[in-house]
């Protein structure tokens, strides 16, 4: 049975930035740069969208995909989906998905196997990268805290500052404590991964538009690792320009 299927869910309709992953850089896609640097860690990988224009694209660069529902409100519904799918056409069986982001055109291999090797244990059944933060980075409500138990386990994800720092002075005797932001990519047991699809939105989650919020009012444990690479995801046109000078 193989053990990872990457999965790269990808649609046209942002509110932020329509079309992002057809915006071109270097000469390429948005959608291709990432799904040739995640090649490089799977064996089995491929996009799942529910646009026409950007499955043509991955199919023209020689990518696999799927057509998925328009219905769906995450990239996790449609993770789901795709594995369905995808399990059915292929006759195969995975032990987990890797939710890999579409906006990343930068992502690392090494970050996808530190990834793996966080959800590669028996009892684990989601994983997720977390990386250190400025104090500056973390007031801004675009970046994701989280705060994580003493084996690593998330606690709580937040855009607000988390924790709360009650003593600055050093001579307080307080125990110095980075802010941790969240890296978007994700691994899923295969029967957890199908589980958390069908949950309702939970009361955190909409207060903090953040879906992982969810699986933990649900008592689903997310297992995190740091992660020293950059995450560099284009969320905006001007992300898209700070990217393409990088390239």
């Amino acid at each position: 049975m193989p053990d990872f299927l990457g999965i790269i869910p990808s649609r046209y309709a942002s509110s932020r930035f329509p079309g992002k992953p057809l915006a071109m850089i270097a000469g390429k896609p948005m959608i291709q740069w990432v799904y040739e640097r995640a090649s490089a860690h799977f064996d089995h990988l491929l996009v799942a969208t529910d646009d026409r224009r950007i499955m043509e694209a991955v199919g023209h660069f020689g990518g696999r995909v799927l057509m998925t529902s328009l219905a769906h409100l995450s990239g996790t519904e449609r993770c789901a989906e795709a594995l369905r799918l995808y399990q059915e056409r292929e006759k195969l069986t995975f032990s987990h998905v890797v939710n890999i982001q579409g906006d990343e055109p930068l992502i690392m291999k090494e970050q996808l196997q530190e990834l793996t090797g966080c959800i590669n244990s028996p009892e684990a059944e989601i994983a997720t990268l977390i990386r250190p933060l400025q104090e500056e980075d973390a007031a801004d409500p675009n970046t994701v805290k989280v705060v994580v138990d003493l084996q690593f386990r998330a606690l709580y994800f937040s855009r607000s500052v988390i924790p709360f720092r009650r003593w600055e002075s050093p001579s307080s005797g307080a125990v110095s404590q980075p802010y941790f932001g969240h890296v978007g990519i994700y691994a899923y047991r295969c029967d957890v991964l199908q589980k958390i699809a069908g949950l309702s939105p939970s009361p955190l989650e909409m207060m903090e538009s953040l879906e992982q919020l969810r699986w933990l009012e649900h008592g689903i444990s997310i297992r995190t690792r740091i992660t020293g690479y950059p995450s560099r995801g284009v969320d905006t046109p001007e992300d898209l320009e700070k990217i393409r000078k990088l390239f």
